[in-house]
């Protein structure tokens, strides 16, 4: 499968993402995104630290004080994990995934409970990681 259909088919596909987008692990390059689901390259380093990090570190902390920016909206980080990072904007929410090779990030809707947006995107994480991505 292309990675621009797991965009389209099992993030976007599934009811419960509205955007999505598909990065390298580096955040140097897009491999498959909704149109107009786009980052600059300053965003997209913030991610790669934040994720770096384990969970912990001066960008986790960061990312808690200042918030997250995507797509030029600021998101206030709601929780960082090892590989996961979950963010809010009013109704609607970012999450973000790490895979070996590539970091899956899909916003969703005011009208999805975050809960089946953050299973969506983890579950298609699982899958990369068993595939070997």
């Amino acid at each position: 499968m292309s990675w621009q259909a797991y965009v389209d088919s099992s993030l976007v596909g599934s009811g419960h993402i509205q955007k999505a987008a598909i990065v390298s692990a580096a955040g140097d390059s897009t491999w498959a995104a909704t149109p107009g689901f786009t980052f600059n390259p300053e965003e997209l380093k913030t991610i790669v630290e934040i994720l770096k990090g384990d969970g912990k570190g001066p960008a986790v902390d960061k990312a808690f004080a200042d918030g997250i920016y995507l797509g030029g909206e600021r998101y206030v980080a709601t929780r960082i994990e090892d590989r996961s990072i979950y963010c809010r904007q009013g109704k609607t929410g970012i999450c973000v995934a790490k895979t070996k090779q590539a970091i899956l990030i899909a916003q969703h809707g005011e009208h999805v409970q975050a809960g089946n947006a953050t299973q969506t995107v983890e579950a298609l994480a699982d899958y990369l990681i068993k595939s070997g991505y």
